[in-house]
């Protein structure tokens, strides 16, 4: 069994502890803040550290895009059961340099959920764009984080021709 799996099932642990026990994250030293409606609301510090700093004294954008990357992908894999989800795109708008420690602050919508919901039950499938941030700790943006996943059926592949083939599986 591999770390990830074993991590995994340790269910003992909250959610919000397994994914600061995550080994990329837990290197990162992320703290889960806040986690609640099933990762509709989440808040994580993420350190300014000796290790996500960069020659100007700021956090590396890679950083923040390591730790942004998966949190709309986690959320609408928990909302929505039964589907693969992934990051199918990102987008960082740097808006001030990251010189102190950063909050990440990710929200789903009840509207917003409603949409999914409703793409999902009419054609199966959904690509939302989700909208999030990091914070400074005097709580003004830094980081404006512009995520879209893909909600796909299980067993989902594109072929050549664009269409849907879920016999691959």
């Amino acid at each position: 069994m591999g770390l990830l799996r074993f991590i995994a099932n340790l269910r003992f642990l909250s959610e919000s502890r397994r994914l600061a026990l995550y080994p990329p994250f837990f290197m990162m030293r992320i703290r889960v803040l806040e986690m609640h409606g099933n990762w509709r609301h989440v808040r994580i510090r993420l350190p300014l550290t000796a290790f996500s700093r960069n020659l100007s004294g700021d956090m590396f954008g890679g950083w923040q895009a390591a730790l942004a990357d998966p949190i709309a992908a986690l959320c609408c894999a928990r909302v929505f059961p039964g589907y693969s989800v992934w990051t199918r795109a990102m987008r960082l708008d740097f808006q001030k340099g990251g010189s102190t420690d950063l909050e990440l602050r990710f929200d789903m919508g009840a509207e917003q959920e409603q949409a999914i919901g409703a793409e999902l039950k009419a054609t199966g499938r959904a690509t939302p764009t989700f909208e999030y941030g990091y914070y400074l700790t005097d709580g003004s943006l830094c980081t404006r984080v512009e995520n879209t996943v893909a909600i796909r059926p299980r067993g989902y592949v594109k072929t050549a021709a664009g269409q849907l083939d879920l016999n691959v599986l």
